[in-house]
């Protein structure tokens, strides 16, 4: 087959959004596994100022044809701002105002040139995420070779007039997980059809779960979180249920966080608190096999990639039971707990750190679960047997 893959960032060297980690990797497995691939992506490396940072231009990378196009500088930010704040208050909009807030979206000119021009040669136009400008464009251009990866989330945008238009312009659906292709179906009303469940392969590895306490002193266990710092991940309400589990229990514990992003941590928190920010994935992958819980409060996932990489290294997980997809992950693998209130995460972790022999079961069970149905050979069956059907 020849391919295109569409997604807002591409970097084989640094790190993206799991989103666009998603769609590389989809990309990437699908050329090892013989197809022709081209990537189309943007010139922007910051997904909060879009700026064109790289150079315009094809390159060869990953067995793929990758293609860089400038995201347009002439949108109208502060419009684009004031609509996107009505839309997460919940405020109604015209459908006027809808066009207008992905017209002034991240969109390529070029990008869409180019497309139009090629759409034809492709047997298939694989592109996500679901909110972006770049993504409505595509789904205007070829809509009937066209596959949407939309890693939806239960929010205001998901209810926009024109996102519902756009999941029924399309051929077709590619979830990660099934709670994901559920909540499209009570949204958009989808074909059964056309929706298929799809996922991302993962990658074992090898990690010595004593090294990384080792190397940086901690003489307690410790639960671990990997991500972004932001109110969309939940982590201020991971701080203060951790801050209250530390004032109301007798179990000592180190908070080890990766990832980006500032934070206000309670002041009696922070002496527990080792902040790494960005790590090497040998280091992440050795803070995963040690820690004792994987903690991921967020309630906006479509997947879970770190929810998975911490099964690979033997960890269990507690995970926010608003989260559908996580909290469906867990119950695939039978390898975590989740909570809604704080009582429940009080007792979760009771039951985590205090019992490492069921910990250890859990995690072990996950490990089990990722190796046997998220290897790259099962999702490009359930890949090739969507675009084939």
């Amino acid at each position: 087959m020849k391919l295109a893959f569409v997604t807002l960032r591409y970097a084989p060297e640094g790190v993206v959004g799991g989103a666009e980690t998603l769609i590389r990797q989809l990309a990437r497995h699908s050329a090892a596994a013989g197809h022709e691939v081209h990537l189309l992506t943007t010139c922007a490396r910051n997904h909060f100022t879009w700026e064109n940072e790289r150079p315009a231009g094809t390159e060869s990378a990953e067995g793929m044809t990758v293609h860089y196009f400038p995201v347009n500088t002439d949108r109208n930010l502060d419009r684009f701002l004031s609509l996107q704040a009505k839309i997460d208050r919940q405020q109604p909009l015209t459908r006027e105002d809808e066009e207008e807030w992905a017209a002034n979206s991240v969109r390529s000119r070029e990008l869409n040139q180019w497309l139009e021009k090629h759409a034809a040669d492709f047997d298939a136009i694989l592109v996500g995420p679901y909110l972006f400008g770049i993504t409505f464009d595509v789904s205007h251009i070829a809509p009937e070779r066209t596959w949407l990866i939309p890693c939806l989330h239960d929010e205001p945008f998901a209810q926009l007039s024109i996102v519902r238009d756009m999941f029924h312009r399309v051929k077709g659906h590619l979830f990660n997980a099934a709670p994901e292709r559920d909540l499209a179906q009570r949204l958009y009303g989808l074909n059964g059809t056309r929706a298929h469940v799809v996922g991302m392969g993962m990658e074992p590895f090898e990690a010595d779960p004593e090294v990384f306490a080792r190397r940086h002193g901690l003489e307690h266990p410790y639960i671990l979180y990997c991500g972004r710092r932001e109110g969309g991940k939940n982590t201020p309400l991971l701080l203060h249920y951790l801050d209250a589990y530390r004032e109301r229990n007798q179990t000592p514990f180190h908070l080890v966080l990766t990832g980006s992003g500032d934070y206000e941590a309670p002041e009696a928190l922070k002496p527990h608190i080792l902040d790494l920010g960005f790590v090497s994935e040998q280091e992440k992958h050795e803070a995963m096999a040690g820690a004792s819980v994987f903690f991921h409060p967020s309630t906006n996932e479509s997947f879970g990639i770190v929810l998975f990489e911490a099964w690979l290294a033997g960890t269990p997980a507690l995970v926010h039971a608003k989260s559908d997809v996580l909290r469906w992950q867990c119950e695939q693998a039978n390898a975590g707990l989740w909570f809604q209130f704080y009582p429940e995460c009080e007792a979760m972790l009771d039951l985590l750190l205090q019992n490492p022999k069921l910990a250890r079961r859990l995690g072990e069970n996950g490990r089990k679960h990722v190796t046997s149905a998220y290897t790259w050979s099962a999702v490009g069956q359930r890949l090739f047997s969507a675009l084939n059907s």
